[in-house]
């Protein structure tokens, strides 16, 4: 259990960054939902951080997990194996970002901004930022200085606040009470028919500061770089890196097809910027499982060589899962107060956030799972897994958005999410084994959605009124957790 303590409270300071400070950026998404009255305005947000969230994944290219893999093999080297990582991805960075930037006009047609081919600029140096900051990040992670690492994040995000709040409130308002300021200083740092695109302009002076602020944790000697080392480095990565692009398949490809598969660009924009919002009520699953992932993956490097290692990837598993079960039922119990994070006109989506949250927890489940072949150094069965989920991605997004619109994603993501995690215990267990609690973890999942739906057949009973559906539904989570506290509570020593 002090393990267990150990691997909590890093969480809890990794959390303070992930949870509280992405809650903080989360709750952009009400500024910017009704802002943008029109959901098809969110959806360019929704579609063009899809494709930052998959190209950071070519900028980076498993990286992160080479330095922590080769960073405990070669203890003595630590800052070897950085700066080999460093060189490599400073270099590549300006290659894909220069690249980018040079054929700007030409990726804005084909994605259907030539309007503004601009928004592809900002993407590129939003992710040559991001990128150069990745393994610095993952250095502040193996040294365990979680304090260092939740300030550089929070810092981040309050600086993108503070731009967010700039450009979509404070420069609107100025410039509607002050007819002067449209002519004046003011017009030099603001343009109204800029739009949406402040939304990168925020994100893009962000990320620079961030990397301005890094500069301490980035210095590195020439004498560093070890070809060889970093011939291993890659090695060791490509499998990540096509497990991370066929998994970032999985993750953002559905935001992507929706534009091309629902009839309409203008309905198909709409439906995107609704199933965007309503993707972000998952927040405390995706909030929780982020903060453990900073966590685990440098906590489940180091236990690897001790004797109880299996014990304990076990015991956490067991905990994840029950966590993630609260979060399902709470947020589910409390979705009408949990709606007006996002705007109005965005509510028809609603009915994708269960089928979100489970995706969600489906995915924090293979996460453990697939920690063994990180562990083994076996990472082309991480490679195996991504692909075999894109390709249900792809097939089932194929199929089902033109029949259901955005609930055919939310499904998708479900199948997808499930089937990897299924396929990776029953891999795991064959090449890693680990006695996991698996008949108490179904058991606790399947009573929180047993809940929900009685939750669900009492209200479209009953018709109460918004006070006692609460009433009804924290009387349910409320038995829920007395439930889970009498059945793991701690056996009681005998003495004879």
């Amino acid at each position: 259990m002090s393990i267990l303590k150990k691997l909590a409270g890093q969480s809890a300071i990794y959390g303070l960054s992930s949870i509280v400070g992405r809650f903080l950026n989360y709750l952009l998404v009400p500024l910017h939902t009704n802002i943008f009255t029109q959901p098809g305005q969110y959806g360019v947000v929704t579609e063009l951080y899809a494709y930052i969230s998959f190209l950071m994944i070519i900028y980076t290219y498993g990286m992160e997990t080479s330095f922590f893999h080769f960073s405990e093999k070669e203890k003595q080297n630590e800052s070897k194996v950085f700066g080999t990582g460093m060189i490599a991805l400073i270099f590549s960075t300006l290659f894909f970002s220069g690249s980018v930037i040079l054929f700007s006009g030409s990726l804005s047609e084909i994605l259907e901004y030539e309007k503004h081919p601009e928004y592809i600029t900002w993407m590129a140096l939003i992710l040559g930022f991001d990128a150069l900051t990745a393994l610095p990040f993952a250095r502040l992670r193996q040294q365990s200085k979680a304090k260092r690492f939740a300030f550089l994040k929070l810092f981040n995000i309050f600086i993108n606040i503070f731009f967010n709040v700039l450009f979509f409130i404070i420069m609107p308002v100025w410039f509607k009470n002050d007819q002067s300021a449209m002519h004046g200083v003011a017009k030099l740092i603001y343009n109204p028919s800029t739009g949406v695109g402040y939304v990168f302009i925020a994100n893009l002076l962000a990320s620079a500061v961030t990397v301005l602020l890094m500069i301490p944790e980035m210095r590195f000697s020439k004498s560093d770089y070890d070809r060889s080392l970093l011939r291993k480095m890659i090695l060791y990565s490509l499998p990540l890196l096509v497990a991370g692009l066929a998994g970032m398949v999985n993750e953002t490809l559905d935001r992507i097809m929706v534009k091309y598969l629902v009839e309409g660009s203008g309905n198909a924009m709409k439906q995107l910027g609704i199933y965007g919002a309503c993707y972000k009520l998952s927040i405390l699953m995706t909030l929780f499982i982020q903060a453990f992932r900073y966590a685990a993956e440098p906590f489940f490097f180091a236990q690897f060589k001790k004797e109880d290692a299996r014990k304990v990837y076990a015991m956490v598993m067991k905990y994840f899962v029950i966590t993630c079960a609260i979060i399902f039922l709470a947020i589910m119990m409390y979705i009408d107060i949990v709606k007006y994070f996002i705007g109005k006109n965005y509510w028809p989506g609603l009915k994708v956030v269960p089928i979100l949250l489970l995706a969600n927890l489906c995915l924090g489940v293979f996460f453990n799972l697939s920690m063994w072949y990180k562990l083994t150094g076996k990472t082309l069965y991480g490679a195996w897994f991504a692909i075999f989920g894109a390709i249900i991605t792809i097939t089932f997004n194929l199929i089902l958005i033109p029949k259901l619109g955005y609930m055919g994603a939310a499904w998708t993501t479900l199948i997808c999410y499930g089937s990897m995690m299924v396929l990776s215990y029953i891999t795991g267990q064959r090449n890693y084994k680990i006695a996991y609690e698996l008949k108490r973890m179904l058991g606790y999942l399947f009573f929180a959605i047993a809940l929900f739906f009685l939750s669900k057949f009492i209200v479209d009973l009953v018709d109460p009124s918004l006070i006692l559906k609460l009433v009804i539904n924290t009387i349910i989570l409320g038995g829920y957790l007395f439930a889970l506290s009498r059945l793991e509570r701690p056996p009681v020593a005998v003495n004879h």
